[in-house]
């Protein structure tokens, strides 16, 4: 299964905390060099790996290794990289603090909100569906409102991936988006990661966001 490929991955610091991440002995980024946030949101520690709340984490796993490139520079309170003029980074302040990673890295780097793409669960929306939007609000996605609340704007893009609804309307929603999806939704979710993917490469390549909408909405 694609959870143990990650596992198994040589970039040892993927679904650990930043105390677990090796040093890196590269030099941080030339500031002129990033145009780019792409943000993937999670929770560090392997409890979490392979949760629901954490496709953003899996998401960014997944293009790390298309890309062929390893997310463990520790920065901005994150494991990150940098490839293809994007600052690639998993906030590791856990998913209710993300925006305090993201808004340094912005600040940092002079990144305007456009150019931040943050890539989330969203437990609305059927296993595997995305919804790319511009802007707009959190829709009770913490690691969302907290982007919000620090860059004090909500226009930036943003890719939202169905994790599935709640089984029925009183199971409680933290409970749902910490357990782990089922071996049917497994395969889903890994297919939905190729078309995160794809808009990630669209994104980096100047595509109009309208375009990307057109495609995977």
């Amino acid at each position: 299964m694609f959870f143990k490929k990650f596992h198994n991955n040589k970039n040892k610091t993927v679904g650990r905390g930043i105390l677990d991440a090796p040093p890196d002995k590269n030099a941080p980024p030339d500031k002129n060099k990033v145009k780019y946030i792409i943000a993937g949101l999670g929770n560090p520690g392997d409890k979490y790996f392979d949760t629901r709340h954490n496709a953003g984490f899996l998401a960014l796993d997944y293009i790390s290794q298309k890309y062929d490139f390893k997310i463990n520079l520790i920065k901005f309170r994150s494991l990150c990289a940098v490839k293809h003029d994007a600052l690639f980074m998993k906030p590791q302040t856990y998913m209710n603090d993300s925006g305090e990673a993201v808004a340094a890295a912005a600040r940092f780097y002079k990144i305007p909100p456009e150019n931040i793409l943050v890539i989330s669960d969203d437990a609305s929306l059927p296993t595997g569906k995305l919804r790319i939007r511009k802007s707009g609000s959190d829709g009770g996605q913490k690691g969302l409102r907290s982007i919000i609340y620090t860059l004090s704007t909500e226009e930036f893009p943003r890719i939202k991936i169905g994790v599935g609804e709640k089984p029925h309307p009183d199971f409680e929603l933290a409970r749902w988006v910490l357990s782990k999806f089922s071996k049917e939704e497994r395969k889903i979710i890994f297919e939905a990661f190729e078309k995160v993917y794809d808009c990630v490469d669209l994104f980096l390549k100047e595509t109009p966001l309208t375009d990307i909408q057109n495609k995977y909405n």
